[in-house]
């Protein structure tokens, strides 16, 4: 299981970089909403990494970046993700506060899941609005990733 959740990161973390690579290089292209939602992606992916494990430097979950800092948060994101995998179980709990401050209980494994659901679900989100401001979207389905 471990094995899969390092894949699906390494998917996800490929799509994140194809994605900055394009908000590098199309800045005036690329819209405002399009850069606060990739930012949220790489914050919340940072927010759970520490609720698991403290250890990165905090952002808030809607702060945005600079286009130039999306690839190294992505990739610092995707290096601690992988440390957190190798040193925990999957089903080990985990006691955490959201950001209203509410306890919760989850496994590492459902964490994981999420975060690669939850950067799926913006990836999509970012792709609409490629669109919208007459980018070509990137191709991000996991099967094609796969091919």
């Amino acid at each position: 299981m471990k094995a899969f959740f390092k894949e699906l990161f390494e998917y996800s973390h490929y799509c994140n970089q194809k994605l900055a690579d394009v908000f590098s290089s199309s800045p005036g292209k690329t819209s405002e909403k399009a850069i606060k939602v990739f930012s949220h992606l790489l914050n919340a992916h940072r927010v759970w990494n520490n609720r698991i494990e403290p250890g990165q430097i905090t952002f808030g979950i809607w702060e945005l970046h600079a286009a130039q800092d999306l690839k190294s948060i992505d990739q610092t994101n995707y290096e601690r993700t992988l440390q957190l995998l190798d040193k925990f179980e999957l089903d080990k709990m985990i006691d955490y506060s959201n950001t209203k401050g509410q306890a919760f209980n989850n496994s590492i494994r459902d964490i994981l899941f999420h975060v690669v659901n939850h950067s799926t679900y913006h990836r999509g989100q970012i792709a609409a609005e490629f669109r919208l401001h007459g980018l070509e979207p990137l191709v991000t389905d996991y099967i094609f990733y796969k091919r």
